[in-house]
C-alpha cells in the first residue's frame, strides 16, 4: 500500500484545515441547525449586478479575459478607490483582478516572500494569512492584539516584532473575527514606524465599506505608504457577491506585475461573467451597499446586546460583520463551547482559536444572517450558557 503521507509536501502537512469550514460542514448536515459561523451575506446579489452578468452571457462574452482582468473593470476599480478612499492608481499597471480577495492575498505573499522571510500577522485574524505564508516558505510571526486596546495593532507591539528578517506586515482591518478597526490616528503611528524600514504592507480591506459610525481609512493614503502598500479588496462582502469569486489587488506596478506572473500560470484569468457584473457593481450600487450596511448595523446592536444580556463580555465591533464575545467565564475552552453548543442546541459559531492562539477564550459569531435566525440563535445560546454555568 502506498504511504501517501510520505509523498505529501511538508509545507502542506504543516498547514491545518480551516477551523471555520469544519463547523460549516457539520451544520450543513444537521436538521434545524442555525449557523452564525460563515461570513457570507444573506442578501442576494443586487439585481443590477446579476442582470449585468446575465446580459454579458447573452452577448456571448464567455472567453478568457486578459490575465490582468478586463481593462474596463480595472478602470472602474481605479475610479472607485479614488472616490471612496482617496487612493490613486494607474488602471493599466497598478491593478489586477483575482479570484476573490483570497487569491490576491496568496499571490501577494508568494510574490514577495523568500524562504525564511518573516511576515508579521496581527492576531486574532482571518485564517488564510498564516497558511499562505508557510506555503510560500516564509515564517509567520503573530502579533497578539488585546481586547483592552480594541484589538488594534499598537505601535509598541509592532516595534517589538520587527527583526532584520521582517519582509511584510499584514494589516487586516476592518478585522475578521473581532470587528476591530484602525482609525486615522492609529494608522498614522503604524505608518511612521514602517516608513523607517524596508517592510512592505499587505492591507486587506475587504470590509472597508462595512464600518459603523466611522469611515474606513487606508494606510496606503498616508505619505510614503502608497508605494509600499498592496491593497487587497473585492466584491464578496460589501456587494454580496461571494459566489462570483472576484477580488483585486492595487499597488506598485512592479509588485503587481510580479503577482500577475503567478496568477497567469496558476489561474489564467478571473471569471469573465463576474468581471462584467462587477463593472455594474462599481458604477451603480453604492445605494445597495448603504442599505445592506444599515441592516448589518441593526443586527450588530442586537447581537452585542444579546451576548451582554446573557453575561458574556462582548467587545463592540466597529467594522465587518462579526462579534467576538469572551466565553472564559463559562469554564469551557473555545472548541468545547462551540462543539457542545452545536450538538446540544444546534447553533454553529466558530472557536476563537481558529483565528490564532490568542483567540482562545472567545468565539466568533457572524451577524450577516437574518434577524429571525439571529434572535433564535441568541435564545438558544442564552439557554446553553445558563445550563453550563
Amino acid at each position: 500500500m502506498m504511504d501517501y503521507q510520505s509523498l505529501l509536501s511538508d509545507k502542506v502537512k504543516q498547514t491545518k484545515p480551516s477551523g471555520i469550514r469544519r463547523f460549516f460542514d457539520i451544520v450543513s448536515e444537521m436538521k434545524d441547525a442555525i449557523s452564525l459561523g460563515v461570513g457570507e451575506p444573506d442578501f442576494v446579489t443586487p439585481w443590477a449586478i446579476r442582470e449585468a452578468g446575465i446580459y454579458s452571457l447573452e452577448r456571448g462574452n464567455t472567453h478568457y479575459t486578459s490575465n490582468w482582468g478586463l481593462a474596463e473593470l480595472r478602470h472602474e476599480i481605479a475610479n472607485y478607490l479614488d472616490r471612496r478612499f482617496n487612493l490613486k492608481y494607474n488602471s493599466n499597471t497598478d491593478i489586477m483582478v483575482t479570484v476573490g480577495g483570497s487569491e490576491a492575498i496568496d499571490v501577494c505573499i508568494r510574490a514577495l516572500v523568500n524562504d525564511g522571510d518573516e511576515v508579521l500577522i496581527p492576531e486574532p485574524s482571518f485564517v488564510c494569512y498564516t497558511p499562505c505564508t508557510i506555503l510560500a516558505g516564509g515564517k509567520p510571526v503573530p502579533i497578539v492584539t488585546e481586547q483592552e486596546n480594541g484589538f488594534k495593532l499598537t505601535p509598541e507591539a509592532l516595534k517589538a516584532a520587527i527583526t532584520p528578517k521582517t519582509k511584510l506586515l499584514v494589516l487586516p482591518y476592518p478585522n475578521n473575527p473581532t470587528g476591530a478597526i484602525m482609525t486615522h490616528e492609529d494608522l498614522e503611528k503604524i505608518a511612521a514606524i514602517i516608513r523607517e524600514t524596508n517592510i512592505l504592507v499587505l492591507s486587506d480591506e475587504i470590509y472597508s465599506e462595512l464600518t459603523y459610525g466611522v469611515t474606513h481609512v487606508s494606510i496606503a493614503s498616508f505619505p510614503g505608504m502608497h508605494e509600499r502598500t498592496i491593497v487587497v479588496n473585492g466584491f464578496s462582502k460589501a456587494h454580496a457577491m461571494t459566489g462570483w469569486r472576484l477580488g483585486y489587488a492595487a499597488g506598485n506596478a512592479e509588485i503587481i506585475s510580479a503577482m500577475v506572473k503567478i496568477h497567469q500560470f496558476a489561474i489564467m484569468s478571473a471569471p469573465t461573467t463576474s468581471q462584467y457584473a462587477a463593472i455594474e457593481a462599481l458604477r451603480s450600487c453604492d445605494g445597495e451597499i448603504e442599505h445592506m450596511k444599515n441592516e448589518y448595523n441593526y443586527r450588530r446592536r442586537v447581537m452585542v446586546d444579546g451576548f451582554r444580556k446573557m453575561g458574556l463580555e462582548c467587545f463592540e465591533p466597529e467594522g465587518a460583520f462579526y462579534v467576538f464575545p469572551c466565553i472564559k467565564n463559562t469554564g469551557l475552552s473555545s472548541a468545547e463551547f462551540c462543539e457542545k453548543l452545536l450538538y446540544s442546541k444546534k447553533v454553529a459559531v466558530v472557536p476563537g482559536d481558529a483565528f490564532g492562539a490568542s483567540g482562545e477564550g472567545f468565539i466568533r459569531a457572524s451577524y450577516c444572517y437574518s434577524i429571525k435566525n439571529i434572535n433564535t440563535a441568541l435564545e438558544r445560546i442564552e439557554t446553553f450558557v445558563k445550563e453550563i454555568k
